[in-house]
């Protein structure tokens, strides 16, 4: 979905409102396999994900572990270099897939704000969504077994589910990719 219409649905703003704040944004699209390595493009910016699934993940002695995954029609910003200026990011974006984005500078973002001050309830809505997945990650990873992480990843993230590798998932949810094949093989 696109920011216009994802902004229509949230029914807090006019057609021509919707249309002005869309059109703030620049749309790009993010080829598959892509690994945003340096921010320098994306540094102080504030994305919507219009299609696709992106992943962010950082090394832990030489492994690949996944720390989220976003798909579609979620906002998502590089947190350290908004609050810290300049200040590297500790995680790299994936493209899971092929991924479509609308991005604006964070201080152009701010300024449509305080245009538009209803867009703070659509950014608390969503950082309260965010909230919640961190909350879940954290009970998932210290008071779950693995078939249990495996159940709430199907509940968190159920459209993702499917289009993302066992790898990533199985890095996710802090277990190797063995057990989580022997989960899944005993769900079948």
């Amino acid at each position: 979905m696109n920011l216009y219409t994802y902004l229509r649905h949230k029914d807090v703003f006019s057609k021509e409102e919707c249309s002005i704040i869309a059109g703030a944004f620049t749309e790009e699209k993010i080829h598959k396999g892509k690994v945003i390595a340096n921010f320098q493009k994306y540094a102080g910016r504030v994305l919507f994900l219009e299609e696709g699934i992106l992943r962010t993940f950082f090394f832990k002695d030489g492994k690949d572990i996944t720390h989220f995954f976003f798909d579609e029609n979620c906002f998502i910003a590089p947190v350290n270099s908004i609050l810290y200026k300049n200040k590297t990011e500790r995680y790299q974006w994936e493209a899971v897939e092929d991924c479509r984005v609308s991005m604006i500078a964070y201080e152009d973002f701010w300024a449509l704000e305080e245009r538009f001050p209803r867009l703070s309830r659509v950014i608390i809505e969503f950082s309260l969504y965010l909230l919640d997945l961190f909350s879940q990650k954290l009970n998932m990873l210290q008071f779950q077994s693995a078939a249990e992480r495996y159940d709430s990843f199907l509940e968190m993230y159920p459209s993702i589910a499917g289009r993302v590798s066992l790898g990533s998932t199985a890095s996710f949810l802090g277990i190797t990719q063995q057990t989580l094949s022997v989960i899944r093989g005993k769900k079948k």
